[in-house]
């Protein structure tokens, strides 16, 4: 059943609005394990000035959702209420060399092209961006991290929009990074830009380490599957996938969904599963591996939306 369509009142509000403005559009294209149903309201701002200008005549009772590549996200199946932003085009996928050995990236630049940039530019330290599927926004909300190095390892900044409009710029100690996450008070906040240090490294290095986590991802993940990323935090004192697989969980199935026989912190879409599927199948890891060993898997892989 479609949402309301509020883009007539959202473009009466804000009728200087540059970017696009969409009702009711499928998200399930948007994300790597093509499931889940629609946003009632799309957005795409041409830049951030386009995106402050929205949010600063959005009604306070329309909730705000940003996604990005959409790899590590399970949109559910009734789909996401409000405005849903995804941020792309130029405003927000430009990189650029700053002094100080520094990287400059828009939150809708991929993780691998800042590893790329990085590596032309070479600057050491960011080699690691290459092993993580997902954009710049993603890092800095989950602090995302791969093959030794971490988000917090290497931001000095963090520019975006606060939910009013407001244009803010956040120092590493207001992040507020702990594993795969980044503090409360960002929540409402969303990513525009980030700066990174680097340190100056020989471009071979740089490459070869790059192509070592390429070729580690490529031997131990299912990344030819509909997937996402890591579906579960390591929890304290164990690794996620030792888990799974101790409990007897790989290649378990619900409906189209299948814990990979790859590597089993991994969901896989067969093929015509729902977000119901996929995320029913991660429940039930969680009560097995629960049962089997007293840990409690979290959720590294976003949920968003209402069940169908």
């Amino acid at each position: 059943m479609p949402f309301q369509d509020l883009t007539s009142d959202i473009r009466a509000a804000a009728p200087d609005l540059r970017g696009r403005l969409l009702a009711n559009q499928d998200l399930s294209g948007l994300t790597w394990f093509r499931v889940g149903g629609s946003a009632q309201l799309l957005f795409t701002p041409a830049d951030e000035e386009d995106l402050a200008y929205l949010l600063s005549k959005l009604p306070e009772d329309v909730p705000v959702t940003v996604v990005g590549l959409g790899s590590n996200l399970i949109v559910r199946d009734g789909g996401i209420p409000g405005l849903v932003i995804r941020l792309g085009g130029k405003g927000f996928a430009e990189i650029s060399r700053e002094p100080g050995n520094r990287l400059r990236a828009g939150t809708a630049v991929p993780d691998v092209k800042v590893a790329r940039a990085a590596a032309d530019a070479s600057l050491d330290g960011l080699a690691f961006y290459r092993g993580i599927p997902g954009s710049i926004g993603g890092a800095l909300r989950m602090n995302a991290g791969a093959h030794g190095g971490e988000t917090t390892d290497v931001l000095v900044e963090a520019r975006g929009v606060t939910r009013k409009g407001e244009l803010v710029t956040l120092s590493h100690a207001q992040m507020g990074f702990t594993y795969r996450n980044s503090a409360e008070s960002t929540r409402e906040i969303i990513f525009t830009s980030a700066l990174f240090q680097g340190r100056p490294g020989e471009q071979a290095v740089i490459q070869a380490e790059m192509d070592r986590v390429t070729q580690a991802r490529e031997a131990a993940q299912p990344i030819k599957e509909r997937t996402g990323g890591s579906t579960f935090k390591n929890p304290q004192g164990g690794k996620a996938w030792q888990l799974i697989d101790a409990a007897g969980c790989r290649g378990l199935r619900v409906g189209g969904a299948q814990v990979s026989e790859m590597h089993c912190n991994f969901l896989i879409n067969t093929g015509g599963a729902t977000a119901a599927d996929v995320e029913g199948l991660g429940e039930e890891v969680r009560r097995r591996v629960r049962e089997n060993s007293g840990f409690e898997l979290q959720w590294e892989i976003k949920r968003l939306g209402v069940a169908a």
